[in-house]
């Protein structure tokens, strides 16, 4: 008996598996700007990287958003309100097709951004393109199965007069039992906000510094986002004070936060 096996290979521009079987779809995201009413076209290109085996591919729309953690929802597409997967459009012709090993396909995709379309100055929608025929392959037990793979692009829609950003450090705590810091923060744009966190915590008697890895991140207006910060090494007793700092663009789009604290 073979069984089907779908792999995900999301908003990266390369997937492939070890039969040799895979398709790059670049870029991994666009972006649109546009009033209301206007029409834009961006390029996708899709290829197939497999050695042997012919692809066919569909392509097809849905939403998403972003949960606290920063990890991807997926939705059927026109759930969400922000979604903009309606608006979306490509050729007939583009909608199915077969490419062989190599080959390449350039796919222009098109939003239309309707006049009526409310409040919200961003909209996002993910186009997928989809392998239809399964192909054969083994899996790590020697087991036969059927293997289906699926890329994802975001797509990313804005109003070309929404341009403030503004990230909201809500909370600030450290936890000894885990020996990390966790930052509580806000986008509270009505655009999205990517950018970069940095933390350590210092010793105010010897001012012996611990700093954790930093933090890229990517926010949509609304999102309440909760990043924790382990550090590798652990705190001596004494006081501390902890610092995050938020970089989402130039000098004036940074957020500080500090907090004080003992460790015994």
């Amino acid at each position: 008996m073979k069984k089907i096996v779908l792999f995900v290979a999301f908003f990266l521009s390369i997937y492939c598996i070890h039969a040799q079987t895979g398709i790059s779809v670049s870029p991994p995201r666009i972006y649109f700007e546009s009033e209301f009413g206007v029409s834009n076209t961006e390029k996708i290109t899709v290829t197939n990287v497999s050695s042997k085996n012919t692809l066919d591919l569909a392509v097809s729309l849905g939403d998403w958003e972003y949960d606290e953690k920063g990890e991807n929802m997926m939705y059927v597409a026109g759930t969400l309100p922000t979604s903009c997967a309606s608006w979306i459009t490509v050729k007939k012709e583009d909608a199915y097709f077969s490419l062989s090993p190599g080959e390449r396909r350039d796919i222009n995709i098109t939003l239309t951004a309707p006049s009526n379309s409310g409040n919200l100055a961003a909209h996002t929608a993910v186009l997928y393109v989809s392998q239809m025929n399964p192909v054969d392959d083994i899996d790590s037990k020697g087991a036969n199965i059927k293997v289906s793979i699926r890329s994802g692009i975001k797509i990313f829609h804005k109003i070309p007069n929404a341009k403030s950003k503004k990230i909201e450090i809500t909370n600030l705590k450290f936890d000894k039992e885990k020996n990390a810091l966790t930052l509580f923060f806000e986008n509270q744009s009505n655009i999205w906000v990517d950018g970069k966190v940095t933390a350590d915590i210092i010793n105010t008697a010897n001012g012996k510094k611990i700093a954790a890895d930093p933090i890229i991140f990517y926010t949509m207006p609304g999102n309440k986002r909760e990043l924790q910060f382990p550090f590798t090494e652990t705190p001596e007793k004494g006081s501390y004070t902890a610092s995050v700092l938020l970089d989402y663009g130039d000098s004036e789009n940074l957020e500080m936060g500090e907090l004080n604290f003992n460790y015994e």
